[in-house]
C-alpha cells in the first residue's frame, strides 16, 4: 500500500431528489471481493435512450455506501487510511465527483444542522490534530490553503480582502512551474493552524466565500471547484531531515449536462466552464490509463494542473463517486460510474517526502569545512595562532570529563585535527595524572595554561604552572623556576 499506491475508488450513493427506486439499483456487497453495483434501466424510461441500448450496467468498486450511510462510517472507510499515510510523510488526495445534488459537498464538508453531519474535511482535521498531539517524538507544523477555481480562474478563499471586495477585484491565483516541473501557486496564501480550532475557523471562512448559486437541480449548488489542502511538516529534534506532506480535499462542481440544469445567463457560462474543466479532467484520466501514452494534457485546465501530482504522480489518491438515485438521473449515474471505472485503471507510486533542513545543512557544511581545514593544517604543519573560544573550551572540558570518567579501556577521545585542541587535551590529561588538585573536576576550574620547562639545573624536571602561581619548586633540586 505504501510502496505502490493505487487509486482507491469508493462510490457513495446519496439521494437528495427522491426516495430509493425499486429494481433500478442493486448492490452486491461481498466482503471478500470488490463490491458491485448494477443499474437496470426501466423500459418506460425512453427519454434520451435509443431502442438498441442495453438495459443493465454493472460496475465494480472498492466500497459502496447507500443513502443511509453515516458520516463517521464514510470517514473511517475513505479518509482515515489516506490521513494516516499523510501523517507518515506521503502525499494524499480525496476528491468527490458527481452530478449536482448527489451529495459531494455534504460528503466533503458536511452539513451545518447537526454535529454528526460533519464531513470528511472537519473530521480529517480533528483526526490529524489528535494524532499530532499524541506524538511527542517530532515537532510538527501545519498550514492550510483553500483554492477556488471559478470559470477557469483561481481565487484564494482565505484572502482577508474577500469581505470588502468583489470576486473579480481579488488577485487571481496563477500557476508557475519550476525547471523540475513542480507546480507553484502564486497569490495563494498558506495560513498556519496550530490546532484544530484554528484550522476549522479557516475552513468556515473559506466556505463563506465560496461561489454558490440556486439552480433547478439544487437550491445551493456550488458553482466552482474547491481544493482545501493541509500541509504538514515534521522533524525529529536534532535531526536534519524534514518530512513534508500534503493532503488535498477536493470538492468538484456538478458534472451534469448543461441542458439538464435549465439555467441561462451567467449561470449558463458557469456550467460551460465547469463541464469544460471536467472534460479536461476526463481527458487526463484517459491518457493516464493508457500505459503507452507519452503526453498527458495537464495544462489544458487549471484544475488538472494543480492536481497533477495527485492524478498521476506521487500521491495516495481516493475518488468518491456520488450518485443521485432518482430514476430521471440514471444517465448521469451511468456516466459517473463509467468515469470512476476509467480512473480506477490508474496506478500511482507514492514515495516518502523527505528533505534536509537548509539551515541545518549550512551548519553541517560549515562544520565539515572547518574539519577539513584542521586536517590540512595538521598535515602541512601550519600552526594556528588564534585562541580557542570559550564555547570550544567548554566543549573540550565536557569531552575530557566524559573520557576520564569512562572505565572502558577501549574508549577514545576524538577532538578532530585541530592541534590547539589536541594540545589542550594533552595538558589536561597530564595534569589529571599528576593529580594537582586530586581530581579532574578541580583542574577545570584552576588550570589556565600549561608549559613544560626545565629547571635551572637542567634536570628535565616537568613543572606544572597553574593560574595565580608565579614560582614553583623543583622537588628534585630544591630550586625555583619562574612561571
Amino acid at each position: 500500500y505504501v510502496k505502490e499506491a493505487m487509486f482507491l475508488f469508493q462510490i457513495l450513493l446519496l439521494c437528495l431528489h427522491g426516495n430509493k427506486q425499486d429494481n433500478i439499483y442493486s448492490v452486491d456487497d461481498d466482503e471478500k471481493s470488490l463490491s458491485s453495483l448494477e443499474i437496470i434501466v426501466p423500459r418506460d424510461l425512453a427519454d434520451g435512450f435509443v431502442n438498441n441500448k442495453r438495459e443493465s450496467y454493472k460496475f465494480k468498486f472498492q466500497k459502496i455506501f447507500d443513502q443511509e450511510a453515516k458520516q463517521d462510517v464514510v470517514f473511517d472507510s475513505i479518509a482515515k487510511p489516506v490521513a494516516e499515510c499523510v501523517l507518515a510523510g506521503y502525499n494524499g488526495t480525496i476528491f468527490a465527483y458527481g452530478q449536482t445534488g448527489s451529495g459531494k459537498t455534504f460528503t466533503i464538508t458536511g452539513g451545518a444542522e447537526r454535529y454528526s453531519d460533519r464531513g470528511i474535511i472537519p473530521r480529517t482535521l480533528s483526526y490529524i490534530f489528535d494524532q499530532l498531539q499524541k506524538d511527542s517524538s517530532k515537532v510538527y507544523t501545519t498550514h492550510v490553503s483553500y483554492l477556488e477555481i471559478y470559470n477557469e480562474c483561481g481565487y484564494d478563499l482565505l484572502d482577508p480582502r474577500h469581505e470588502a471586495s468583489r470576486l473579480e477585484d481579488l488577485p487571481k491565483v496563477t500557476i508557475m512551474e519550476d525547471p523540475d516541473q513542480n507546480i507553484h501557486l502564486k497569490n495563494l496564501s498558506l495560513q498556519q493552524a496550530a490546532n484544530e480550532e484554528e484550522a476549522l475557523n479557516l475552513l468556515f471562512l473559506g466556505d463563506t466565500n465560496r461561489m454558490i448559486a440556486e439552480t433547478p437541480m439544487n437550491q445551493a449548488s456550488t458553482r466552482s471547484h474547491c481544493i482545501f489542502t493541509i500541509h504538514i511538516s515534521s522533524k525529529e529534534p536534532g535531526s536534519a531531515t524534514i518530512q513534508r506532506s500534503k493532503l488535498h480535499l477536493v470538492d468538484l462542481a456538478g458534472s451534469e449536462r448543461v441542458a439538464k440544469t435549465g439555467v441561462g445567463g451567467h449561470l449558463l457560462t458557469e456550467a460551460k466552464y465547469i463541464n469544460l474543466s471536467l472534460h479536461y479532467l476526463e481527458q487526463v484520466i484517459i491518457a493516464l490509463a493508457e500505459k503507452k501514452r507519452s503526453h498527458i494534457p495537464y495544462r489544458n485546465s487549471m484544475m488538472t494542473s494543480v492536481l497533477r501530482d495527485s492524478l498521476g504522480g506521487n500521491c495516495m489518491t481516493t475518488m468518491i463517486a456520488t450518485l443521485s438515485i432518482d430514476k430521471r438521473n440514471i444517465d448521469e449515474s451511468i456516466a459517473t460510474c463509467r468515469f470512476a471505472q476509467r480512473v480506477a485503471l490508474i496506478k500511482n507510486e507514492a514515495v516518502l517526502n523527505e528533505e534536509i533542513d537548509p539551515r541545518l545543512m549550512i551548519v553541517q557544511l560549515k562544520k565539515e569545512i572547518q574539519e577539513l581545514k584542521d586536517e590540512l593544517a595538521l598535515v602541512t604543519g601550519k600552526q594556528r595562532t588564534s585562541e580557542l573560544s570559550q564555547e570550544e573550551l567548554l566543549q573540550l572540558d565536557e569531552l575530557l570529563e566524559t573520557f576520564l570518567e569512562d572505565n572502558d579501556p577501549d574508549s577514545t577521545l576524538d577532538v578532530g585535527a585541530d592541534m590547539r585542541k589536541i594540545k589542550y587535551c594533552f595538558i589536561h590529561v597530564k595534569v589529571f595524572l599528576l593529580n594537582i588538585d586530586g581530581s579532574a573536576a578541580g583542574t577545570e576550574n584552576n588550570l589556565k595554561t600549561f608549559t613544560v620547562e626545565k629547571c635551572q639545573k637542567k634536570c628535565n624536571t616537568v613543572e606544572r604552572h597553574c593560574k595565580g602561581v608565579k614560582q614553583l619548586n623543583c622537588e628534585e633540586h630544591g630550586g625555583l623556576i619562574d612561571k
